[in-house]
């Protein structure tokens, strides 16, 4: 078995004084002596936690289509797109029929909410979600929701319609 450097040094300064049995015993306490000071990687790789996810601001992250049928809607996209759904999620409008791709990008199905068009709604991802809101009136935006909570702890979201009448969608994680 190769030793480390670390070891071997000990172990020659202690075959120069005696015996090898002497040089084996320095090296075994300097290994244990390294053991006891750190733990093993394993346990130690173990007990971190997973680093938050980065927030990439502006970036699109799915796509929503508000529609007068969504059951109609998805099953259209299923034949023609091929999408795939889940179990559609219960919220207070009605069934959210959720998609996703390879890649982590998707979106949902729900009910439009008249005076709301049909259409879809592109959300981008924000830091700040009551920040960015905020801002987004302020620039001339209209608002079409205010900042509220996702179900099941999926972040936060709100929509604005942008000068044009243009619909857009923040989506933060906290």
């Amino acid at each position: 078995m190769a030793r480390r450097k670390s070891v071997r040094k000990p172990a020659r300064k202690a075959a120069k004084k005696g015996t090898k049995k002497a040089a084996k015993k320095t090296a075994k306490k300097a290994v244990k002596k390294r053991s006891a000071r750190r733990p093993p990687a394993r346990a130690k790789a173990a007990s971190r936690k997973p680093a938050p996810p980065k927030v990439r601001p502006g970036l699109i992250t799915h796509t929503e289509l508000a529609s007068s049928d969504p059951p109609a809607t998805r099953n259209w996209c299923e034949r023609v797109l091929g999408w795939k759904f889940g179990e559609p999620m219960p919220t207070p409008g009605g069934p959210y029929h959720m998609w996703r791709f390879d890649n982590a990008t998707g979106g949902g199905i729900r009910a439009n909410n008249p005076p709301e068009a049909p259409g879809s709604v592109p959300y981008c991802e924000v830091t700040d979600i009551q920040a960015t809101f905020s801002r987004a009136l302020q620039a001339g935006a209209a608002e079409m929701m205010r900042p509220e909570p996702l179900p099941g702890g999926m972040g936060w979201i709100a929509i604005v319609a942008a000068p044009g009448g243009v619909t857009i969608g923040f989506w933060a994680p906290r």
